[in-house]
């Protein structure tokens, strides 16, 4: 409305002093601009009048400071709570607050504070909120600009991907607080395939997250084709994205607050990292070293031997949900069936899985958990149906006895060797 106001201001002149004809062109031109009607055109011509600046009214302010210190001692009362919330208690809390002494009003002061709107009251302690949160509220910044360049992909939005479209995440390791620097697993899972690689991390940082997507890419059997993170800064920002784009990665994120955008990952989350390491405190560059061996024998483990369920279809009848799933099979099969992996890596994975005993590997987790939980390393964490400090099973150590060392290939780089 006010750019109108100005461009009937700037023809306004010329309107009055034009002969018939020229006022005709000045009313189409008017009219094109603003889409107003031509005799709505006439009538803002005819009756605008001109005000400068020094001649408009000034509205004097209703609510002066004696009103918002008034507000400001409710508030604090109220143990602060919200505009709405305080508004519905004023008529409450002022009495008893005048009648200790605390707050002193003349009547219209009065008045003006027992009808004050909700909005009013949260415009008028703006200043106090900020104060009272420590300093000047946080402005959006650098990292919000790239995720809104970022496409959103929900749950929905996959249709059946090639492998090589991953889901990634980041699992804390910081027990039952965030401070300070713990370690973090950066978990990729492949939608098509089912195929999962843990990574740990000394700590959250973009750098990191791109050396150990380039370390995920030597370990996977194909090409990373797409990475659908959440909305966390050591994802959205300025190393990872551009890094991604760089590498061909088409690069999508989750809905803020839906978790189910990211289904395939967080179910890796808790089947494979927290059934792994628990919910302990683990630090140090040593204890990563740990989770490295540990992630570098359950990955062989999990994608070669262990099945899992993915769905079919689901539909509703009623308010009930029935879904069907496919027949459970490792990331393994599911790689070997897919039509569109080719010969070559199909055949590096068959011989990848010639070589692999499954007790080792896993001799060589529990291993790994009995060290992560060893009080000398400076962490504990309560596993999932395996505590971190257990032994190897008796079954597991009979079945190694055999066995004089441990195989090359439970290594990341001999392993990466056979994959690439």
């Amino acid at each position: 409305m006010g750019a109108r106001r100005e461009l009937t201001a700037a023809v306004v002149e010329r309107y009055r002093s034009a002969r018939r004809a020229d006022k005709g062109r000045i009313l189409d031109e008017l009219c094109a601009v603003t889409g107003w009607h031509r005799k709505h055109a006439v009538r803002a011509l005819a009756s605008h009048v001109a005000i400068s600046p020094e001649a408009r009214r000034q509205r004097r302010p209703t609510y002066g400071a004696k009103i918002r210190d008034a507000l400001v001692a409710l508030w604090e009362a109220s143990d602060r709570i919200c505009g709405k919330r305080l508004k519905v208690m004023i008529p409450t809390l002022l009495p008893s607050l005048e009648r200790h002494g605390r707050l002193k009003l003349d009547q219209a002061d009065r008045a003006l504070v027992l009808g004050v709107s909700a909005a009013t009251i949260d415009r008028l302690l703006v200043e106090s909120k900020i104060a009272a949160a420590g300093g000047k509220r946080r402005r959006v910044g650098f990292y919000s600009a790239i995720r809104r360049e970022v496409p959103i992909r929900t749950f929905n939005d996959w249709h059946d991907p090639p492998p090589g479209f991953c889901e990634i995440d980041m699992v804390a390791h910081g027990g039952t607080s965030v401070a300070g620097s713990f370690i973090q697993t950066l978990t990729m899972v492949d939608v098509a395939t089912g195929w999962t690689e843990c990574m740990p991390l000394v700590t959250r940082e973009g750098g990191l997250v791109v050396r150990a997507m380039e370390r995920a890419q030597s370990l996977f059997p194909w090409l990373i084709r797409g990475a659908d993170f959440d909305n966390d800064s050591a994802f959205m920002n300025d190393v990872v994205v551009p890094w991604c784009r760089a590498q061909k990665i088409e690069v999508t994120r989750s809905r803020a607050y839906k978790k189910n955008d990211q289904a395939f990952v967080e179910q890796k989350n808790g089947a494979v990292v927290r059934r792994l390491v628990g919910y302990g405190r683990f630090d140090g560059v040593e204890t990563t070293r740990v989770f490295e061996r540990l992630y570098a024998a359950s990955r062989l483990h999990t994608n070669f031997f262990q099945p899992s369920f993915k769905l079919k279809d689901k539909r509703r009848e009623g308010a009930k949900v029935i879904k069907r799933y496919h027949v459970p099979a490792t990331p393994y099969e599911r790689a070997l069936a897919h039509p569109r992996l080719s010969k070559v890596v199909k055949r590096r994975l068959r011989e990848l899985y010639r070589t692999l005993d499954p007790v080792a590997l896993l001799a060589e987790m529990r291993d790994a958990q009995a060290e992560l939980g060893d009080p000398g390393t400076g962490a504990a964490a309560a596993c999932n149906g395996h505590s971190a400090t257990s032994p190897v099973p008796p079954i597991l150590r009979a079945m190694m006895q055999p066995r004089t060392g441990r195989q090359p290939v439970l290594h990341r780089s001999s392993e990466s060797n056979i994959l690439r």
